[in-house]
C-alpha cells in the first residue's frame, strides 16, 4: 500500500503550476466516460454504467471534501496519477457490477487488464510524489483509499465464484477502520513495515490471478486463501503493536462535552424540558418516516407484486449511495440537489404507481410514450361505469396524489439529507455498514422472502429498463409503418377472395375478456364450460357444426380495440401508437376483403359512444354505436346494454332486411363480460326483448353487495356465451357462418399472474363444406378447444382465414 509514501508538506510554490482539484475531477470524469464507452463492446451495459458512475461520483466527492478540509488547492502530479487509478478502478467496478447484474456478460480479459494497470500505477504515484517533492498527507490518504477500494471491488468479483470468504480480503481494512471507531487506540500511527507492503501487494496479485480464470478452482482457492491468511497476519501484527504502544486515557476523558453541565448552572424549567423532548421526539419520528417513505419508493417493484408487503423488505443500494454522495457535498450544492433528487423520486413514485396499476389490469408496465391516451380512457371508463361524479373524484384524487408524491418526496429528501449532514460522521459510518451488508447479501443471494432478494437495485434497473423501453417505443413507429406496407393480400382481385363463403352471411362475434382462463381456471371453468357443453349437445342436433382453437392476443385485461385491430389487420397491434399508425394507413383488413368481394359490411358496437372514423379504414359501410341500436333499458356496469339485445338488433338491422340482398359480414362486439362485472343481466325470452325496457327489473336493489370479481367475470362470460349460442340455435339460415373469438384475457386481478394471453376462437356453420376448409387447422370439434389445441398468434388469423376460404 501507500503506507511508506513520504508525508511531508507540499512546498509553498507547488500549487502555482498545478491544476486545481476541480479540474482534475472534471478531466477524470471525461476520461471515465470515454473508458466506459470503450467497455461497451465487451459487455458493459446500463447496470455497469450506473455502478461505475456511482463509485466515481462518491470518490470525487470524498476527494473534494478531503481537499477542502486539508486546505489543498491541488492534488499535485502524484494525485493526478492516483486520479487515473481511480478511473481505472471505476472501470473495474463497472464491470463487476455488470457481471453481478448479468452473470457471464463480461469476459475476464478487460477486467483483468484494467486491474493490472491500476496495480502497476500504484507504485508510480508514490514515486512521482517523491521525485517532485509534492508528497502530502492528502495524497497518501487518497492513494491508500483507492488501493483498498480496488481490493474490495476485486474481492466482490472473485467471491461470486470462490465463495463469500473472499470478501474478507476487501473487507479487512474497513473492519480495522470501523473497529477504530469504538477503540480509539486503533487509530494510532503505524510504523512503516516492508512486510505490510509486500502482503498488500500480494492481495491485488492474488485477486487478479483468480479473476483471470487461468487456474483450476482448487488452485485459485489456495492462492486467494494464502493471501487472506497473510493479510490476517499483517493486520494482527499491526493491532498487537498498537495495543502495546497505546496511551491510556484518564477516567472520564472523551465524554461528549455537550453533556457536561457545571454545578450551579440554571436548570431549564420542567415545562420547557418537556416541550424540548417532545419536539426532539417528533423531529426524530418525522425523519424516520421520511427515510421509510424514500426507501419504499426505491424498492417498490414495477409490477403487480407492488401490492404485496414482501417486496418492500429490501435494502436499496441507490438510497445508501445517494445519501452518502449528498452528505459529502458542500452545503450550497447539497440543499438544491436534495430537493431535486426528492422530486425525481416523486416522479418515479408516480410512474411506479402507474406500473403497478397497469400490471394489475394489463399485465404489463406503463409506457409513458405509448400509454398516455389510456390514462384518459381509464377516466372515461370510471365515468361510464360509475357516473360523472366518480370520474371527477377519480381525476381529482389522482392529481392530488401525484402532487403529494412529488412534493412529499422532495421535502422528505431535504429533511433526511439535512439531518444526515448534521451528523455526517455517524451517518457515513452507518452507510458504510449498510453498503457492506448490501454487498454481502448481493454476493450470497440473501432473500427476505421467497424470490425477494435483500440486496435491491430495483430503481436503477427500472430506470434503465424504462429508458431502453422508451427508446424502443420511439423506434417502433417507423418499423411498424414499414411492416404495414408489406401485404401480399392487398392487391388480390375480388374474384379471388373468399370464394368458399360466397352467398353466406358471416358474423364475427368478438366476446369481451373471453380468455383461456374461462375454460381452464378451476375457479372459473365450472361456471362457463357447462354453457358450452350444453351448446355442443344441442347445436349438432339442429344441424350445426363447430371447430375451435386458440389465438394469442396482443393485449391482456384491456385494450379491446387493439386486439380487434390485430385480428382484422394481420399485424400485431399492442399499443396506441401502432393503432394510430395502422388506422392512418391503407392496410388491407379482413373486413375490407369481404367488402371487396361483394359483401355488405357492418360493425355493431354497443360500447362505442362517439364518432368512430376508423370504420372507414376497416372497410365497414355502416357502423352502429350505442345511439343507433334503439335500447331503452338500463346499463349494466360499463356495458350499455345486454348482449342478448345486441344480437337481436343484428337480425333486425341487418340480417332481416328483405331479400334479395348481398350477403352480410358483420362484426358484433359483445360487451356484457366487460369489467367490473356487476350488475349483470340474465336471459329473457327472445320475444320479450322489445326496446330493452324488460331489463329494468334486473337491476339489484340499492345496498346489494357487489359480486366478487372472479364470480362476476365467470357469470358474465357464461351469460354472453348462452345468449350467443341461443341466438345461433334460433337461426334456421343454412347460409349463416359465425366466428366467435375472445379479444383478450381478463385482468390478472381475475386470473392471477402468468395466465398468458390466449383466447378461444370457434367457427360455427351448418355447411360441412365450410368446416372442411378448416380441416388443416387441427382445431378441436365443438366449442371447447382442447387445452393442447393449436395456438396461433392473433395476427396470423387474417391470413389463415383468407387462405382457407379463397381459391387454393
Amino acid at each position: 500500500m501507500a503506507a511508506g509514501d513520504d508525508r511531508g508538506m507540499v512546498r509553498p510554490d507547488a500549487t502555482l503550476a498545478r491544476p486545481p482539484v476541480w479540474i482534475t475531477v472534471a478531466v477524470s470524469a471525461v476520461v471515465a466516460v470515454g473508458l466506459f464507452a470503450l467497455l461497451g463492446p465487451v459487455g458493459l451495459g446500463a447496470a455497469g454504467w450506473a455502478g461505475g458512475g456511482t463509485f466515481l461520483a462518491l470518490a470525487a466527492a470524498l476527494v473534494a471534501r478531503a481537499a477542502r478540509q486539508a486546505g489543498a488547492a491541488t492534488l499535485g502530479p502524484a494525485g493526478t496519477v492516483t486520479a487515473l487509478r481511480t478511473v481505472l478502478t471505476g472501470g473495474v467496478a463497472a464491470l463487476v457490477v455488470e457481471d453481478l447484474a448479468s452473470p457471464g456478460a463480461v469476459a475476464p480479459a478487460p477486467l483483468v487488464a484494467l486491474a493490472v494497470v491500476a496495480l502497476v500505477l500504484d507504485g508510480v504515484d508514490g514515486l512521482v510524489a517523491r521525485r517532485t517533492r509534492t508528497a502530502s498527507e492528502l495524497g497518501a490518504r487518497f492513494d491508500s483509499e483507492i488501493d483498498a477500494a480496488l481490493l474490495a471491488v476485486l474481492s466482490v468479483h472473485v467471491a461470486t465464484d470462490l465463495g463469500l470468504w473472499v470478501l474478507g480480503v476487501g473487507a479487512m481494512r474497513y473492519v480495522f477502520v470501523a473497529a477504530g471507531w469504538a477503540l480509539p487506540w486503533l487509530r494510532g500511527a503505524l510504523p512503516v513495515r516492508r512486510s505490510a507492503k509486500v502482503v498488500a501487494a500480494a492481495q491485488g496479485v492474488a485477486l487478479v490471478v483468480a479473476s483471470a480464470d487461468v487456474l483450476p478452482r482448487p488452485a485459485a482457492v489456495a492462492v486467494v486463501g494464502a493471501a487472506l491468511a497473510a493479510l490476517t497476519w499483517s493486520f494482527a501484527v499491526s493491532v498487537r503493536w498498537l495495543a502495546r504502544t497505546r496511551i491510556p486515557t484518564a477516567p472520564g476523558e472523551g465524554r461528549i462535552r455537550s453533556l457536561y453541565r457545571p454545578e450551579g448552572s440554571p436548570r431549564a424549567s420542567e415545562a420547557g424540558a418537556g416541550r424540548g423532548r417532545w419536539r426532539r421526539a417528533a423531529g426524530a419520528a418525522l425523519t424516520v418516516a421520511a427515510v421509510l417513505v424514500l426507501g419504499l419508493v426505491l424498492v417498490a417493484p414495477q409490477d403487480g407484486s407492488g401490492l404485496l408487503p414482501e417486496p418492500y423488505l429490501r435494502l436499496p443500494v441507490e438510497g445508501v449511495a445517494g445519501l452518502a454522495l449528498l452528505v459529502l457535498l458542500p452545503a450550497r450544492a447539497r440543499r438544491p440537489l436534495a430537493l431535486a433528487a426528492g422530486a425525481l423520486l416523486g416522479v418515479w413514485a408516480v410512474l411506479t404507481a402507474f406500473d403497478i396499476g397497469f400490471a394489475t389490469v394489463l399485465a404489463r408496465p406503463f409506457d409513458p410514450v405509448l400509454d398516455r391516451t389510456l390514462v384518459a380512457d381509464g377516466a372515461e371508463f370510471v365515468g361510464s361505469t360509475y357516473g360523472s361524479e366518480a370520474q371527477v373524484a377519480a381525476v381529482v384524487g389522482a392529481v392530488v396524489l401525484g402532487v403529494v408524491l412529488l412534493v412529499g418526496a422532495a421535502l422528505a429528501a431535504r429533511r433526511v439529507v439535512t439531518r444526515a449532514a448534521a451528523h455526517r460522521r455517524v451517518v457515513l459510518r452507518a452507510l458504510g455498514v449498510l453498503a457492506s451488508v448490501w454487498l454481502v447479501a448481493a454476493v450470497a443471494g440473501t432473500t427476505t422472502a421467497p424470490g425477494v432478494r435483500l440486496a435491491a437495485a430495483s430503481a436503477a434497473a427500472g430506470v434503465a429498463d424504462r429508458a431502453e423501453g422508451t427508446a424502443a417505443s420511439l423506434r417502433d413507429a417507423d418499423a411498424f409503418a414499414a411492416q404495414s406496407r408489406t401485404d401480399p393480400w392487398a392487391g388480390t382481385p375480388p374474384a379471388d377472395l373468399l370464394t368458399a363463403l360466397r352467398g353466406k352471411d358471416v358474423v364475427l362475434a368478438i366476446v369481451e375478456s373471453y380468455g383461456r382462463a374461462a375454460l381452464t381456471d378451476p375457479g372459473l371453468a365450472p361456471t362457463v364450460t357447462p354453457v358450452l357443453d350444453r351448446a355442443d349437445r344441442e347445436l349438432p342436433a339442429a344441424g350445426w357444426g363447430a371447430r375451435s382453437g386458440f389465438l394469442t392476443s396482443s393485449v391482456v385485461g384491456s385494450g379491446s380495440w387493439l386486439a380487434h385491430a390485430t385480428l382484422l389487420s394481420g399485424l400485431r397491434v399492442d399499443n396506441q401508437q401502432r393503432y394510430l399508425t395502422l388506422t392512418s394507413s391503407d392496410r388491407f383488413t379482413l373486413s375490407a376483403a369481404f367488402r371487396r368481394a361483394g359483401w355488405d359490411t357492418a360493425a355493431v358496437q354497443p360500447g362505442t359512444t362517439r364518432a368512430w372514423p376508423e370504420g372507414a379504414f376497416y372497410g365497414y359501410e355502416r357502423a352502429y354505436d350505442v345511439r343507433d341500436l334503439g335500447y331503452r333499458g338500463p346499463s349494466f356496469g360499463w356495458a350499455s346494454m345486454p348482449d342478448q339485445f345486441v344480437l337481436d338488433r343484428v337480425d333486425r338491422l341487418e340480417r332481416d332486411r328483405p331479400r334479395p340482398r348481398p350477403p352480410i359480414m358483420a362484426e358484433v362486439d359483445l360487451v356484457s363480460s366487460h369489467a367490473p362485472w356487476t350488475p349483470l343481466p340474465h336471459m329473457v325470452g327472445w320475444d320479450q326483448l322489445g326496446d330493452g325496457s324488460v331489463f329494468a327489473g334486473q337491476l339489484p336493489a340499492p345496498g346489494t353487495p357487489a359480486t366478487p370479481p372472479r364470480t362476476g367475470y365467470a357469470t358474465s362470460v357464461a351469460y354472453t356465451l348462452d345468449a350467443l349460442t341461443s341466438w345461433v340455435a334460433r337461426s334456421a339460415d343454412p347460409d349463416l357462418v359465425v366466428v366467435v373469438v375472445g379479444d383478450h384475457q381478463p385482468a390478472p386481478l381475475v386470473t392471477g399472474p402468468g395466465a398468458g394471453r390466449d383466447v378461444p376462437v370457434s367457427v360455427l356453420t351448418r355447411d360441412p363444406a365450410v368446416l372442411a376448409r378448416t380441416a388443416g387447422w387441427g382445431w378441436t370439434d365443438g366449442l371447447r378447444p382442447d387445452p393442447d389445441a393449436p395456438t396461433w398468434p392473433m395476427e396470423a388469423f387474417r391470413d389463415r382465414f383468407l387462405a382457407a376460404f379463397s381459391p387454393r
